[in-house]
């Protein structure tokens, strides 16, 4: 998993309450189990036609926000059903990093396993950053995990909270995957008095 410190990318706005995971990529889209080459799928019914063309005005279709890593959004983003696919459709389109007023609980969590961070923050400043966005590609904010900030294009800053541990796994690069490895001299040392004390398992 990649790791996140800081990133400074353009942001795309999208003033929705309520985006479900099916939405986010339709259940058409979850045949597959790998991670990558989701994205151009992302948000399909919204980005598409029923001809498979492009809706020039939705957002990620709009030349200035085609690159947007962070993606500021409205309430409950994320609800519905717990496909893990919808954070690997976010990742693989390239953003990095979103900012609502409040997530689903299982996709808040499932970010912070594919290395998207969520940020929480109140409807009055999430309004502000979402102004800010709609200022398009020539506006970038600053996200900071370390500092746990986000600086808009005009330099205002907010801070923000995130669990200590997810933080450090995001820091680090690591998944379950990843935490379980760094056990792996311990995990060995373990399996071999095992098989030295049980050698008939």
């Amino acid at each position: 998993m990649d790791k996140f410190d800081t990133l400074t990318g353009i942001a795309a706005p999208m003033p929705m309450v309520n985006i479900d995971t099916d939405m986010i990529i339709p259940k058409q889209f979850l045949k597959t189990i790998k991670r990558s080459g989701l994205g151009v799928n992302l948000f399909d019914e919204m980005r598409y036609d029923r001809e498979g063309n492009e809706i020039a005005d939705f957002v990620l279709n709009q030349p200035q926000y085609r690159e947007a890593e962070i993606l500021v959004a409205g309430d409950n983003f994320g609800c519905g059903s717990s496909r893990e696919h919808a954070p690997w459709a976010i990742k693989d389109f390239g953003i990095r990093c979103v900012i609502a007023p409040s997530y689903a609980d299982i996709f808040y969590n499932n970010c912070f396993k594919n290395g998207i961070l969520p940020i929480v923050l109140p409807q009055e400043q999430v309004d502000l950053l979402m102004k800010d966005a709609e200022k398009g590609s020539n506006a970038r904010m600053t996200i900071d995990l370390e500092a746990q900030t986000v600086t808009s294009s005009d330099g205002d800053v907010f801070s923000f909270e995130v669990d200590s541990f997810k933080k450090h796994c995001l820091m680090n690069g690591l998944d379950d995957i990843g935490l379980t490895m760094e056990k792996a001299a311990s995990i060995d040392s373990f399996e071999k008095q095992a098989a030295e004390a049980r050698p008939w398992v």
